[in-house]
This record gives C-alpha cells, structure tokens and sequence, in this order.
C-alpha cells in the first residue's frame, strides 16, 4: 500500500498520510448527461452535485445517505435552462432506494406523458429505507400517462419528508403517499407551498395506515404531517377511475404506535371540483385557515366522515368556503372530539352533518356573500374574499382548545389573529378587513410566510373574572409558555400572588383583589422566556348589597 491513500468516507474526504487523518470539507461537485450517473454513486454527506442544463435519462438515486446536519443535495439550475430528467418505458422518472437526508431541487423531471412513470417515487416495501427526503423547488409534467400516474409517490414506509414548493401539473394524481393496502404508512412530513392542478384523479391523498412498521427510525411517539399553503386546483377533465376529492387523508392505526398522529391541514387554497369534494377527511385531522372555492353543487366541499376507518377527531375552525352547494358536512360523528367554530361559509347549506360542537360561526348564501367579502367569484383571478369593513367578526374566540396545533394563532395571511382588535373576532381565513395586503388567491405557487422564531402566543384565563375583596385562582393556557414565564396586571387595587407552571402550556396564578378594587376590567400580561408576551382581561366584580 502507497504511504498516501484517499477513501471517501461519509461525504467528507479523509485523506491517510503517514498515519494521520485530515478532513476535507464536503465537495461541490459539477455534472452532466454524459457522467453524472457515475458521480451520483461518489456523493457522500454535505456533497452537492450541480446538473448542467439539458437533457438526462432518469435519475436512480441507490444507497445514498447523508446525515441530519449534512444533506446531500442533487440541484438543477436555479436560472435559466432547466436540467430535464425525462422518462422511460418501464420505469419512474426518479427513483429512491435506501437513501436518506437528500435533496431533490430545481429540477424539470417530464414522464413524457409514459403511463406508470411516476415522476418522483420511493417504493419497495419495507425493504426500502428511504427517510429524510427534501424534494424542493421542481417542476413535475408529463405524468399524464393515466389517472394512475403519480407525480409523488411514496409506497414504502417513510418519515420526514419535505415536499416543498413544487409545480405538480396535469398529473395523473398528483400525490400519491402510502399504499392503498394501509401497510406503507407516510409519517411526520411537511408538504408546504406547492401548486398541485389540473390533475385526473387526486390533487393529493395520503393513505389510510393501518399499523406502522418497526423499522429502524421510524417515529415511535406521536407526530403531525402538516399540510400547508399549498394551492390545490383541478379542471372538469374526466376521471375514468372514478371522480376524486381534490385533497384526501386516510385515518391513522386504531391503537398502538401512530394512533395519536394527526394531519395539521392548513393556510391552504382549494379551488374547483365539479364532481367531488374539495377536502375529505377521516381518522384525527385539524383544518383550520384554509379557503375552499367551487365545489360541486351535488356534493359537500368539505367533509370529514369515517372513510374505511373511523373519524376520531376533527377540529374545523376559522375556514372561509364558497360553494354553490353544501359547505362543511360531517358525514360521521367522531369518536374523541370535534369543533367546528368561528368558520365563513357561502353554501345552499352551509354546515350539517352529525357535529357536536359548532359555534362562532358566520353562515349565509352565496347570493349573499357580497354583503361580506370584497369581491366572491368561481373565476380564478377575479375572487377576494377579504373581509368588508365591520363585517365577517363577532363575539371574542376561545381557541385554547386549538393551542397544540402548530400555527392555530395565524391566519391564512400568516397574521396573528389578534393583529387587527387584540382578539380573536374575525371568522374565516383572514383576520383582517378592507384592502388584502398579501397573497391574491390565484393559480400559481402561494409564496412562503417569513416565519418567526418564536411562534405566536395567544393566551386565555379561566375564570375570567372575580370578587372584590377575594383572591381567585386563575388558569393561563397558551403556546410554549414554559420556563421563564411572567405574568404582570396593570389596574389598580389588583396584584398577582404566586404563578406555578403547570406544564408547558399552562400556569396558574392567584390574583389578590383589593376589597376596595372598584368594577371594571383589569390588563393581564402574560411573557414569555423567548421574548414573546400576549395581553388579556380579568373583570374585577363588586357583591352587590342585598335588599
């Protein structure tokens, strides 16, 4: 053996020389249709290959893994001529064995209009650990081939996916996540600010998981998938394998590993389907601040009803739907929980169905929507449904119930909800009124919220109110309260005597009021460790005299 040996060794360069190790940094490494099938199998954690534009014969990506804090990165051109991975009879278009913490982007990936190409697939069955996959910033045509052509598709069990702004185009479906036999769960992923249209079948379904398997990875403990600020459209093609709802998640395990998972749905824009609903849901599902247009008029836009599996739990609140049929509709009751509050909805009817909890909600005609919104429409480009002056608001929301969920504080706007009164007031989408001061609902790609570091806290007490001349205990539920947690009162003859952090999404406090403390609301500010701090009332009381 030569004194100087270079092994690639986990994406970085390990050079032995003399019996010493030196580390290179991770390679940038440049290709073409000519060799970058050969350099694909060289790329280790932290390498990045660059695709030149032009033409290549599918991507087969085998064994290659990176590690959390060194993503291996296969990119196209960010400008001008795309690098295009065109399809072939007999296979998909990009394939993934056994790889994990890679990233797909900027690319142009054409099936060719080939039936059974799916664009981009991870399958095999559980002989295929592929987890941590990035697919960011593509273009994905040509998967036209039949309604059972999938631009995604995932049919083995995977975790940590980010499926991210990405123009899905005339597929026949456009996500097709886990197996139709429930055994290839899709868990804990992120599909954010993508354009799914025009597709046959499904804009998007994740499949119901009927158990989830214990390979090596895999989340044992409870985890969201959030679907966020997508725009989901499709046309009036047809869909010879049967009509399908524009965006449909499947129910998680009945008991064991996964059965307390839920899908986080929202900031989303659904638009037309002349045949199906807009959403359906069954298992465990949170649908908030999403804005569902044109539905068909025989069947309801949004439903959530036992689907293969029961609907346990489904929370629906601060929606804006326009439809000239049935708006929301809860074909089953569910097992655990629902709400259905503080929703805007146009329909014939409005919101039916086998529903506990509703409340806070504004109903009307579709006739009627102009009285409310500035400007409703089936015409894409032509629709706004921001709020009118003084209009689409009522009594303050308690949307403590809500405060698990990762962004129930924002609207569809990605604005606090109490920006505009300092409560929760608006129904719908928008927390907002007049001029819409950011995105237009169209057919393109909705743009990324900046997103800060520190989320939203909204925080409510119970009870809200007490005598004078008493101390009263009070509940103070928020959002990452946790260590380091103040509260303070402003408003005299009212003083806080202990605060005890019940978790980290409650504190109890003891509020001393002064026997001389007149009636009237007092400001109750609750701060966070993490710079963050959100103001609310506690109503002093004075005994009245008895006669």
């Amino acid at each position: 053996m030569s004194n100087t040996t270079a092994i690639l060794l986990r994406g970085f360069m390990v050079v032995a020389w003399s019996g010493v190790f030196h580390t290179a940094v991770a390679a940038e490494v440049h290709g073409d249709p000519s060799n970058y099938q050969t350099l694909l199998r060289t790329l280790g954690p932290g390498d990045t290959l660059h695709l030149a534009s032009g033409r290549y014969s599918r991507l087969t990506i085998i064994g290659l893994n990176g590690m959390s804090s060194a993503w291996i990165t296969i990119t196209g051109p960010s400008l001008g001529s795309p690098a295009v991975i065109e399809g072939a009879r007999g296979y998909n278009t990009v394939e993934i064995f056994n790889s994990s913490y890679v990233v797909i982007e900027n690319l142009r990936i054409d099936s060719l209009g080939i039936p059974g190409a799916f664009g981009i697939s991870a399958r095999g069955r559980d002989d295929n650990l592929t987890h941590d996959i990035r697919i960011e910033g593509n273009t994905l045509v040509g998967q036209n081939g039949g309604q059972q052509t999938d631009g995604i598709s995932t049919k083995t069990p995977t975790w940590g996916w980010i499926i991210r702004n990405n123009q899905i185009l005339g597929a026949g479906t456009g996500l097709y996540l886990g197996d139709s036999d429930g055994t290839q769960p899709f868990v804990g992923g992120i599909i954010e600010n993508n354009l799914i249209r025009d597709t046959i079948g499904y804009n998007m379904e994740i499949k119901d998981q009927i158990s989830i398997s214990s390979v090596p990875g895999m989340p044992s403990g409870p985890t969201s998938t959030i679907i966020r600020n997508n725009v989901f459209i499709k046309n009036d093609q047809p869909s010879p394998d049967g009509d399908r709802p524009n965006l449909l998640v499947g129910a998680f395990p009945t008991i064991g590993v996964g059965s307390l998972n839920i899908y986080e749905i929202y900031g989303n824009y659904f638009f037309h389907n002349h045949r199906e609903a807009l959403f359906q849901g069954a298992g465990r599902v949170s649908l908030h601040d999403n804005v569902f247009v044109d539905g068909p008029y025989s069947y309801p836009s949004v439903v959530l009803r036992n689907q293969n599996y029961p609907l346990k739990i489904a929370l629906v609140y601060n929606n804006t739907v326009y439809t000239s049929g049935r708006g929301i509709y809860f074909g089953s009751r569910a097992l655990i929980n629902d709400a259905v509050v503080g929703n805007l909805v146009f329909a014939l009817t409005p919101i039916a169905g086998q529903i506990t909890n509703q409340s806070g909600n504004v109903v009307d005609s579709t006739e009627n929507a102009p009285m409310y919104v500035n400007s409703p429409s089936f015409e894409l480009g032509s629709m706004d449904f921001y709020p009118l002056p003084g209009k689409c608001q009522g009594v303050p929301i308690d949307l403590s119930s809500f405060h698990t969920d990762l962004d129930y504080a924002l609207d569809f706007n990605g604005m606090p909800k109490t920006a505009t009164k300092g409560v929760v007031v608006f129904r719908g989408a928008y927390a907002g009124e007049g001029m819409n001061p950011d995105w237009q609902l169209q057919g393109h790609i909705k743009p990324p919220h900046a997103r800060s570091a520190s989320p939203v806290v909204l925080t409510w007490i119970s009870p809200p109110s007490g005598l004078a001349g008493t101390s009263t205990t009070v509940t103070l539920t928020g959002m990452n309260l946790g260590p380091g947690t103040s509260v303070a009162v402003s408003g005299a003859s009212l003083s806080v005597d202990g605060v005890t952090l019940a978790s980290d999404t409650q504190i109890i406090a003891t509020f001393k009021v002064a026997a001389s403390a007149t009636s009237g609301t007092r400001d109750v500010t609750v701060s966070t460790s993490s710079g963050n701090s959100n103001t609310v009332k506690f109503r002093v009381n004075r005994r009245q005299r008895q006669r």
